[in-house]
């Protein structure tokens, strides 16, 4: 008698266990299922402040535009649109993206991560595809054309001061230093090439009084 009471008791301790780990598994699944996005974003968040840390010590990052404070509020999450490229000789307008992977560069302008902010005061590198609906005419740049910026906190202008065909492997002529503001973007050269290219058309220009 007391054997089967003792069985009884186990099989219902088993039960019990197997509902609850059911159930465990239920709430993980929902969890992920609603979570994994905002979960990831945190984490590419958490990603670039540590890359970041050694530009800036402040959540916001102050700056002066004629002599108006304005405000980096947040630092975006890669791949986040948080501003637009507007280069009006050319008809060129396109979303601009923190991050620089394929997939960011078929939707739009790719800001290197390694690179500085509209404002900050450094160098601020970015890309683009020669597409014809991007920056297939920067062969019609010319010295003294307008890049413009422009972000949620504030409006840039950079006046174009030299243009440099150069081999991929010419990292040092794209130099990040946060002695001068300076606005550097290429695509790939030539500008009708098919398949791989292995020179880049590097546009340079410094921020204008704005």
């Amino acid at each position: 008698m007391h054997n089967k009471v003792l069985v009884r008791v186990i099989r219902t301790t088993i039960s019990d266990i197997i509902v609850v780990l059911l159930f465990l598994l239920i709430i993980i699944n929902v969890f992920n299922y609603y979570a994994k996005e905002k979960i990831d974003n945190i984490f590419k968040t958490i990603n670039f402040m540590s890359i970041k840390t050694d530009v800036v010590e402040e959540e916001d990052v102050k700056i002066e535009i004629n002599k108006v404070e304005k405000k980096l509020t947040h630092y975006p999450y890669y791949g986040e649109q948080y501003g637009n490229v507007k280069i009006e000789s050319i008809g060129v307008d396109l979303p601009l993206f923190y991050g620089d992977s394929l997939e960011i560069l078929k939707n739009g302008i790719g800001h290197s991560v390694e690179s500085y902010f509209p404002g900050e005061g450094g160098s601020i590198l970015c890309m683009g595809h020669n597409y014809k609906t991007m920056l297939r005419k920067f062969s019609d740049l010319k010295l003294g054309d307008i890049i413009t910026v422009t972000t949620d906190y504030g409006v840039f202008n950079y006046k174009i001061y030299d243009m440099r065909i150069l081999n991929e492997t010419d990292t040092d002529q794209a130099p990040i230093q946060k002695e001068k503001e300076i606005f550097m973007i290429y695509t790939c050269y030539p500008f009708r090439n098919i398949g791989y290219a292995t020179q880049r058309y590097m546009v340079y220009s410094e921020l204008m009084d704005n």
